[in-house]
Formats: structure tokens, C-alpha cells, sequence
């Protein structure tokens, strides 16, 4: 820096006092000129930026159109750049452009902060630009204020040396009134002096309980029913209060109050400007902290804490900030020196992490990271959005808040790893000329190799895999490294946590001759795979195995049932009855149950008809099927009772390890000279009777199922027949269907019974035919007994 010289220095062992007085001043309202020059310069460029962004065009043209706007609207270049920049504010989160400001769009603030409240602030602070004096400043928040936070009246008292206070400021009073509350004695009950001695908003919402406490403004009070009075600080100490003064009663809600504090945090700058003992004593910490950032890059700024009366911090000055930090109303660099935290981001509030994060590092000494968060920013001239975290550092007595912009770089290197992560594989290059080997970390988890003892050459993969799998990786890395043939294999480590089975992929990069100088690939752990696919292996043998053991198992079981319940071929005539037998085997599992039937002729001329269904399917069913099928024509044959026979069935069943679960039976003999029917069951459903085109169940007799107790209880019913009768037995597996009671399937046999009826023999067919549509579950086992016409 050069000036001109005071004029002629008398030579003398001492020089002129005045004439080094006058130089110095003369340097001193230079330096002061150079940096008004430059924070003008600062702004004017950042408006050129905006501009650039805005419309495409050069920094000479956005220039040009910042000049001519100021000469349209008749105000100053650096007017006219404060309101471009204000015009920067963003909209409302249901847009494309998310918000602007780093720090705004932190995890900290962003997620508190409504789109319209932010606009508000942002027309406000394009306002306070034009804002001269403490007078315009409460007309300016009268106007701009929000139809939802709208005050009638504004005051701004400051406090006096004397410890009262000045009305320096209103909008919405009359003069009168401006004029009796000019000068206020430092008396008790006064709000607006209370909230600067207590340094916290004062809120009346309530104004008969107010006015006992306090001194109320205006003539009457009643004109204005509520009122907030904010203390706003503009330096160490709160000395400025501002009053909103609405005439509508009830509390200010949350949003309300959050606004309203946020406006009076937004309005210290202006005041500061305006009060000429706002200037601080030089910090060499700080110029020195600021030397420092103004040849680093990024957005930091230096913040020095604030304390309140009671210890606690209320706020944070900033002490040195680098060219690139800015605030919410887009001011940069240097002009934020001075300011306030919250001057600078009014809608931050000690619920957000970031003012917690900033509590807990001064505190500490930890640092605060804050959750990565997207924001629209102009880069080279161009808006894009870009991925901004917040870091905050103790440096000393002070924090150090940073805010880094992600390169696109560190973002595609960050998603490489992931994807080797997530994909559990790794890349790596070897160069066959220098011999240098580069893996990634993911290569030494893939192979279970301790990073520290190194990579290895690609010739000497093989001595890392199992004796079995060398030879087959020696030929493909022969292969690779000596004629360039791409390589796929697997092959196997053993490392801590038992046998690997891994994947190299890799191929060779030539020379102009051909000749391999360098391979690149990836190694993946297949080891998760691998086990899968062996698993699957051993199911699908396990399940063949199975397979064939039921169908062998199949094949025995339908062969026994064959052998021992051969079914005939036609009707048969027994004790003067025609009688039809039917069976169906199940049409799903093992195809073979436990449904059987007896019918036969007595040697005493009777006719026994027996129908069972032992639980169950396969060869267990089987036996036991037989075991009671040929018990129970024993005991018949040799004299016993249809109810003595089936008590001793019972007991069979409970005290034979060859007898499978339990079963139901019913059994009916019946004497031709007679004509008479009489018969018992064991849980088994009745049998059907057709006589005279009606049909009806007959009425069942007492009896339990087979096997379920050890003294049960059957009694015997009997009737007679008459000549055209048509008497059905059946198992339930005729009526029985999974999704219905087995009530709507016995109405449906009656039903098809009377439909297919026929007096000719192989009716019986289709009205199995119509009944069982579908897949059956079950067995089926039918009986069917006629009375011939003719036989009487």
C-alpha cells in the first residue's frame, strides 16, 4: 500500500510528530476505503454469480444488467446487488429446489423450518437493506411482517446509561402516545425493560392477569390485548427490546413465538449498525484464526460463544470465516465477522442438533458430525444439487463450524465400496513389468488375509488355495500372464472361519505387441452360495430318497390291501339280497387308506355286512384294516354279538402294539326269513335308507369310536326291510369335505341318491360320479344293498 507523502520531513535525529500523525491517518482512511472497496466488490460479485446462474450469460453481462437495474429503480449498485441477492431465497419444500444455505438445510435446521416462514424472513431481510435508521426499521417489520405473525403496533425501546430506556423506533402509534412513553424511568413493571434484565422474551397473552404485573402502553390499555416484547442483542449484552403489540386476545402459538424471535435475531445487524458503541476490541486470536482461513477452502467459520448472566451460552459470535461460508441472507466472507449465530441463521433453535452437536463439542471436545443432506448450489455457474455435511471442532475456547461439499469423486469412490461390500468381492491389479501389487480392502476379508502381511503376485495365488485346487489356478494364471487369456474360476481358501469358496475374474492388458504388462480383476466370496447350493443338493436327495421309499412303500400297500380286501367284479346275491360293493382309493398321498368292507353269507343262511375306516393311510392302515376285518367275521362266525364284537374290537386296539390309532365301524345282520335288519356302530356315519322314492338316514344307535376308550358302550337298533328297499353303507370319506360340515354332504348323498336311482344294476357309479368331483383326500368305501321286487 502507497500514499502520498505528508510533505517535507525536517532532518533531525527525531521526525515531526504531526507529520507522522497525518500519515498515519491518511494510511488509515485508506485501509478503510480499500476494505469498504472490497466488501463492495465481494457483493457485487456474488450478484454477478446469481445473475450468471439465473440467465446463462458472461460476468460482463451480468454485470451490465446489475448497472442497469440499479439506474431503472434509481437506487445504488450495492442496493441493488443486496436485493438480488435477497431474491435468492428459497421456495417452499413442495417445489424441485430444495434449500439453499448450507447450514439452513442441515439435519439441524431444515427439518424445524417451514417454507413459508423462510420466505418471510427472506423478504424481511431484503426490506432491512433499505432500512436507515431505528424509525424505518419498525415501519419496515410493521409492512413486512406475515398476515399469520401481523402486529398493529411496533415499538423498539433501547436501554439508556442510567438503566431506563428510550423509544428509539415505532410504527402504529400515534404521537401522543410516542411522545409520553419517549423516556422511561428504570422503574419494576415494565416489560419491555423486564425482558432486557432477564435477556428472555416476555409474552402477555392474558391481560387482566398482565395488567396486575404490569405497566401496560396505551390509552386505554385494552386497545391492545396481547403483547410480546423480545430482547434482541447487538452486542455482549442485550440493550435493544422490541415490542409486537396485536389487538386480538388468545396465546401466540409456537410457530408464532419460533417467527417472531427469529424477525427480532434478524434485525440485530441493522441495529448494530445503527448504534456506534456496537464495535468490538480487536482479537488476535481471531485475525490470526482468519489469516489462516482466508487461503483454505470451503465454508468455516470461527464462532466464539456468548455467555447469559447465568453461565449458560445464549448465542455464538462469529470471529473468522472463509471466503466461501455464507449465511441465510447470502452474505459472504468477511461480512459475517461480527456477526451472531443466530443473526446469521435466525431459524435455528436450541432444540435442532446442530445448536445441541455445538453444546455438547464446547463441552467435550468431541466433534459433531451432522447426516449428510442434499442442496441446490451453484457450481462453476451451473445449479446443481450437491450432497454438504456440517462439522463442528473445539479450537480452544471457540468452534471451528464447517460445512464440505461432496466431489462427485469421493461419492463414486464411496459407492465402489459399498458395491464391493455389499457384493462381498473385491478389485485388484497387478503389473507384470514393475511387479507392483494393488488390492482393495476388500480383497484381504474376501481372502482372510491379514492386511498387514500384504498383497501377493498374481503368480503366486496358488500357494494361497487348497492343494486340491492348485493346479487348475496354476494353468488359468499361466495362461493369463503368459498369452493374455481372460481367467474365470473358482477355487478354495481355508481361513479362520473353515473352507472359503471364491471366484477370481481377470484379464490382461497388452502391449502394442500383444505382450501381457498388466492384469485387473475382482475376487468374490462365493463361500454363502456355494453352501446354499450344496444344501439344495442334499434336499434334492433326501427328497428322491423319500420319493422312492413311499412309492416302494406305495406299491407294498396296495398290494396287501389287494390281497387281503379283493373287491368283486360284479353285484352279488347274498341271503336274497343283491349287494355292490365299490371302492375308491384316495387321489392324493399314498394312495392305499384304511377304508374296508365284509360282506358275507353266514353259515346259519344270515347275510353280515361290515364297513370300516381305520385312521390313517400306507402299510400301518393296512394291518390294521386286515386285523380288524377278519376279527371281526371271526367273532360274527363263531356266535358273538354285533355289540359284543365290536366291545372286544375296542379292546383289540388299545392292547395291540400292531394296531394303528382307532377306527369306525358299523356292522349289520340281516335274516331273510325275517326280513330284519339289525345293526350297531362305532362312530361311524348311519347308513341311508331308500324306500318308496324317500330317503332317510336310519336313526343311529350309541357307540364310540374304536380305540378312543377303554369302556365304551354300544347298544344295537334294528328294522325291518321291505321289497324294493335300497340300503347304503358307506365311509365318511363319501361325504367329508375340507372347507364344509358333514352335515350339507349327507344332504347331498340323500339328494343324489333319490336322482340316480335306478332299479337296474351300475347305478351305483354315477352317483359316485356326481358326488365326488374333484381331487379326493380320502378313501371312499361304499355298500350297497338291495331288496329285490321278485324275491317276495
Amino acid at each position: 500500500m502507497t500514499s502520498e507523502p505528508a510533505g517535507p520531513v525536517e532532518s533531525g535525529p527525531a521526525p515531526d510528530t504531526v507529520a507522522l500523525a497525518k500519515i498515519v491517518a491518511r494510511q488509515r482512511a485508506e485501509l478503510d476505503r480499500l476494505r469498504d472497496q472490497a466488501a463492495t466488490a465481494a457483493v457485487v460479485e456474488r450478484a454477478k454469480g446469481a445473475v450468471m446462474a439465473l440467465t446463462g450469460c458472461s460476468p460482463d453481462a451480468a454485470g451490465e444488467e446489475l448497472v442497469q437495474r440499479a439506474k431503472t429503480a434509481e437506487r445504488t449498485l450495492l442496493e441493488e446487488c443486496w436485493i438480488t441477492l435477497g431474491s435468492l431465497i428459497p421456495p417452499p419444500p413442495d417445489t424441485a429446489e430444495q434449500p439453499g444455505a448450507a447450514p439452513r438445510v442441515t439435519a439441524s435446521t431444515a427439518c424445524g423450518t417451514a417454507g413459508e416462514r423462510t420466505r418471510d424472513l427472506g423478504r424481511l431481510g431484503k426490506a432491512l437493506v433499505r432500512v436507515g435508521t431505528p424509525q424505518d426499521l419498525a415501519r419496515c417489520l410493521l409492512e413486512h411482517l406475515s398476515p399469520g405473525d401481523s402486529a398493529d403496533a411496533i415499538m423498539i425501546f433501547a436501554r439508556l446509561p442510567s438503566g431506563g430506556l428510550e423509544l428509539i423506533g415505532h410504527a402504529g402509534i400515534d404521537a401522543t402516545l410516542a411522545a409520553q412513553w419517549r423516556q422511561v424511568p428504570p422503574l419494576s413493571g415494565i416489560a419491555a425493560l423486564d425482558a432486557l434484565e432477564a435477556r428472555r422474551p416476555r409474552w402477555l397473552e392474558d391481560i387482566r392477569a398482565d395488567r396486575k404485573r404490569y405497566l401496560l402502553i396505551g390509552d386505554p390499555p385494552e386497545r391492545w390485548l396481547s403483547r410480546a416484547w423480545l430482547p434482541v442483542v447487538t452486542r455482549d449484552t442485550a440493550e435493544v427490546c422490541i415490542g409486537f403489540l396485536r389487538t386480538e386476545t388468545g396465546p401466540f402459538t409456537p410457530d408464532v413465538r419460533e417467527h417472531l424471535m427469529a424477525v427480532a435475531r434478524l434485525c440485530a445487524g441493522r441495529l448494530r449498525a445503527f448504534d456506534p458503541r456496537s464495535g468490538s476490541a480487536p482479537d488476535p486470536v481471531a485475525d490470526a484464526v482468519q489469516q489462516v482461513l482466508n487461503i483454505l477452502p470451503g465454508a468455516t467459520m470461527l464462532l466464539s460463544p456468548l455467555r447469559a448472566a447465568s453461565g449458560g451460552i445464549e448465542d455464538y459470535r462469529v470471529s473468522a470465516a472463509t471466503e466461501e461460508a455464507f449465511d441465510l441472507l447470502g452474505r459472504t466472507g468477511r461480512e459475517l465477522v461480527g456477526l451472531r449465530l443466530l443473526e446469521c441463521f435466525p431459524t435455528l433453535s436450541e432444540e435442532q442438533p446442530l445448536w445441541r452437536g455445538c453444546l455438547e463439542t464446547l463441552t467435550t471436545g468431541d466433534p459433531y458430525e451432522g447426516e449428510p443432506f442434499a442442496q441446490q448450489a451453484v457450481v462453476g455457474g451451473v445449479a446443481e444439487l450437491s450432497m454438504y455435511s456440517v462439522r463442528v471442532s473445539r479450537l480452544g475456547d471457540a468452534l471451528a463450524l464447517s460445512w464440505i461439499r461432496h466431489d462427485p469423486s469421493d461419492r463414486q469412490e464411496q459407492r465402489l465400496a459399498d458395491v464391493q461390500r455389499l457384493g462381498n468381492l473385491g478389485w485388484a491389479n497387478w503389473n507384470l513389468i514393475t511387479h507392483e501389487v494393488s488390492w482393495s480392502s476388500q480383497v484381504y476379508a474376501v481372502l482372510g488375509r491379514d492386511p498387514e502381511q500384504g498383497p501377493v503376485r498374481i503368480t503366486a495365488m496358488p500357494d494361497l488355495t487348497l492343494p486340491e485346487d492348485v493346479p487348475a489356478l496354476t494353468r488359468a494364471v499361466g495362461e493369463l500372464v503368459g498369452r493374455g487369456r481372460p481367467c474365470a474360476l473358482p477355487f478354495r481358501v481355508r481361513a479362520a472361519d473353515g473352507i472359503r469358496h471364491l471366484r477370481i475374474v481377470a484379464e490382461a492388458v497388452t502391449d502394442i505387441h500383444g505382450t501381457p504388462v498388466e492384469v485387473h480383476g475382482f475376487l468374490q466370496d462365493l463361500t454363502a452360495q456355494r453352501s446354499a447350493e450344496l444344501a439344495l443338493v442334499e434336499s434334492e436327495q433326501a427328497i428322491v430318497t423319500q420319493h422312492d421309499i413311499l412309492r416302494s412303500e406305495r406299491m407294498l400297500a396296495a398290494r396287501l390291501q389287494h390281497a387281503l380286501l379283493p373287491l368283486p367284479t360284479r353285484p352279488q346275491q347274498l341271503s336274497g339280497l343283491r349287494v355292490e360293493v365299490t371302492y375308491l382309493p384316495a387321489q392324493s398321498g399314498i394312495h392305499v387308506g384304511g377304508d374296508w368292507f365284509s360282506a358275507i353269507e353266514l353259515p346259519d343262511g344270515d347275510a353280515l355286512f361290515v364297513v370300516g375306516d381305520v385312521a390313517g393311510h400306507g402299510i400301518d392302515a393296512v394291518a390294521t384294516m386286515a386285523q380288524l376285518r377278519f376279527t371281526a367275521k371271526g367273532m360274527v362266525i363263531t356266535g358273538s354279538s354285533l355289540t359284543g364284537a365290536l366291545t372286544r374290537l375296542n379292546t383289540l386296539l388299545l392292547h395291540s402294539r400292531d394296531s394303528h390309532g382307532t377306527a369306525t365301524m358299523v356292522m349289520a345282520r340281516y335274516s331273510p326269513d325275517e326280513r330284519r335288519l339289525v345293526w350297531a356302530q362305532a362312530g361311524h356315519p348311519p347308513p341311508l335308507l331308500l324306500r318308496d322314492g324317500e330317503v332317510s338316514y336310519l336313526e343311529r344307535p350309541s357307540g364310540m369310536l374304536l380305540g378312543a376308550s377303554a369302556s365304551p358302550h354300544f347298544t344295537e337298533s334294528e328294522f325291518r326291510l321291505e321289497p324294493g328297499d335300497r340300503l347304503l353303507l358307506y365311509t365318511d370319506g363319501l361325504v367329508e369335505r375340507p372347507t364344509e360340515g358333514i352335515d350339507r354332504g349327507l344332504k347331498r348323498l340323500a339328494e343324489s341318491m333319490v336322482a340316480r336311482h335306478t332299479e337296474g344294476p351300475g347305478s351305483l357309479g354315477p352317483m359316485l360320479a356326481d358326488l365326488l368331483e374333484g381331487e379326493r383326500r380320502d378313501d371312499v368305501c361304499v355298500v350297497d344293498v338291495r331288496v329285490p321286487l321278485d324275491e317276495f
